[in-house]
C-alpha cells in the first residue's frame, strides 16, 4: 500500500502498522478541508482495506488541530463553478458508503473542529472517538446549502429528528460532551489523555473477532441506516439546485469576507 494518496499526494497519509490502517487528511492549514481528490484517495484506501486480510481496523483522522472543517471553499473558488461542488458531493457520498460497507471496524478520531461534510465523514465510522476539545457543526446553512454526505440520515439516526433539525437549521456548535449526551459520538476522552485513550480502544478492536465485527456492523447498519442511500440521492438533487441559487453565491462571498450573509431566495 502506498504511503500517500495517488491523486492528492501527501494531502492523504496512509500507514499500515500491526493490523491498523490509518488514513489521515493532511491539510492542517485549511483545518483539513476536503477536495474531490482527497475524498477519492480516502475511499480507495477504505475499499482496498476491505480486501486485505492484514487490515483489522481502519482509523480516520485529520492532521493538526482539526478533524475536518468540511469542503474546501476558501480562496480557491472551487465551489463557485458546477464541477467542483458536485465532485466534492459525490466524493463524500462514495467515502461514506465505503466506510459503511467495508467489513472492518472503522474508527474516527476527532480531536478538534468537525464541521460540514466532516461531520458526515466522522459519523460514518462505527466508533467516533472525540476529544473534550472537539466540537461538531453542520455549517451548511451558513452558506445557503443543505447537509450532505449522508448527514441527513447519519445525524438523525444518532440523535433523533428534533436534534438533527436543530443542528441542520441553526448551524450551532455542539460541544463534545453535548455530542456524547445526545448519542452523536461513542466516546469523549479528556484532551490530556486523548491519544492514549484512543490507542487503547484501537488496540482492543485489533485483537477482536473480525467476522463477528463484520456481521454486527452489517446488521446494525441495516437497522439504523436503511435510508442512507436514499439520503444520498435526495441531498444530491437538493444540493445541486442550491448550488445554482443566489443564496449560495452570497454565502460564499460572505464567508470569504468574514461577514454575515444576506440571503434573498424564496421558496
Amino acid at each position: 500500500m502506498p504511503n500517500t494518496g495517488t491523486r492528492a499526494g501527501d494531502q492523504v497519509q496512509l500507514t499500515l502498522d500491526d493490523g491498523v490502517l490509518r488514513i489521515e487528511i493532511n491539510r492542517p492549514d485549511s483545518l483539513n478541508a476536503v477536495t474531490p481528490d482527497v475524498l477519492d484517495d480516502m475511499t480507495d484506501a477504505v475499499e482496498s482495506a476491505g480486501t486485505q486480510d492484514e487490515v483489522r481496523v481502519i482509523v480516520l483522522s485529520g492532521a493538526g488541530r482539526a478533524f475536518c472543517s468540511g469542503a474546501d471553499i476558501g480562496g480557491t473558488g472551487e465551489l463557485s463553478d458546477e464541477v467542483g461542488p458536485v465532485a466534492t458531493l459525490d466524493g463524500a457520498n462514495r467515502l461514506v458508503a465505503a466506510v459503511r460497507d467495508v467489513p472492518r471496524p472503522v474508527v474516527s478520531v476527532v480531536q478538534g473542529p468537525c464541521a460540514g461534510v466532516g461531520v458526515s465523514i466522522a459519523l460514518s465510522a462505527d466508533l467516533v472517538l472525540a476529544s473534550s476539545k472537539a466540537f461538531f457543526m453542520l455549517a451548511f446553512a451558513k452558506i445557503g446549502l443543505m447537509p450532505d454526505g449522508g448527514a441527513t440520515a447519519l445525524v438523525a439516526a444518532s440523535v433523533g429528528r428534533a436534534k438533527a433539525m436543530r443542528m441542520a437549521l441553526l448551524a450551532e456548535r455542539l460541544r463534545a460532551d453535548e455530542a456524547e449526551t445526545l448519542g452523536l459520538v461513542s466516546h469523549v476522552f479528556d484532551a490530556e489523555t486523548f491519544e492514549k485513550d484512543v490507542e487503547d480502544v484501537i488496540a482492543g478492536l485489533r485483537i477482536g473477532p473480525m467476522v463477528g465485527y463484520a456481521r454486527t456492523k452489517h446488521a446494525v447498519n441495516i437497522a439504523t441506516l436503511g435510508s442512507l442511500d436514499a439520503a444520498f440521492a435526495l441531498e444530491r438533487e437538493g444540493q445541486i439546485g442550491l448550488l445554482a441559487a443566489a443564496d449560495f453565491a452570497e454565502g460564499v462571498v460572505a464567508f470569504n469576507e468574514k461577514r454575515p450573509p444576506k440571503f434573498s431566495d424564496t421558496v
